[in-house]
């Protein structure tokens, strides 16, 4: 476990050092589209909406309860893992504080368990760019300091083992019908 603590701290000393202020303003607006899942729930009910879209989109809203739940309700209360500006002296957070424990990034599972549903339903290159943006969203929890590489890491395989759960379970559920 130590050696996963040191890879943290160096992969954010390292990010740290590479900030740029004319980037930040680009990380913040792509970080907000995870809070609260906002972006990815309000994607999913759009897709719900349109008959053709309709079980994507219902498929969607399903791994991101499955994900929030194992994220939000069980995991981050349990673990109460510490955010890193709080336990690093030398990493100053870009945005404020945040208001929950830091493992896993709930930004980086509701991301992933949408994106990777969208990527298994919707045609090239729809899935492949919620992919992408998925990763740009992980990616800006480090960027921003509020985060640690195992949180968005542990974050982003949970969202993506909730999608793959959801999608088994509306494929059952569409097989029975």
């Amino acid at each position: 476990m130590d050696i996963l603590v040191q890879i943290d701290k160096g992969i954010l000393w390292i990010l740290q050092a590479l900030r740029q202020e004319w980037m930040t303003p680009f990380w913040e607006a792509v970080t907000s589209l995870g809070n609260s899942g906002w972006f990815w729930i309000v994607l999913a009910l759009v897709l719900a909406v349109c008959v053709r879209t309709r079980r994507t989109g219902l498929t969607m809203l399903l791994a991101l309860v499955l994900g929030a739940m194992v994220t939000n309700v069980l995991l981050k209360p349990w673990v109460a893992r510490v955010r890193p500006y709080d336990a690093l002296e030398w990493l100053v957070p870009v945005i404020g504080p945040q208001r929950d424990a830091s493992f896993p990034s709930g930004h980086s599972c509701a991301s992933f368990a949408a994106a990777m549903v969208g990527r298994a339903r919707l045609p090239w290159p729809y899935g492949t760019l919620l992919v992408v943006l998925a990763v740009l969203v992980a990616f800006s929890r480090l960027y921003l300091g509020v985060h640690y590489p195992s949180d968005v890491l542990a974050g982003s395989l949970i969202g993506a083992g909730a999608a793959k759960a959801a999608l088994w379970i509306m494929g059952r559920r569409e097989a029975e019908q």
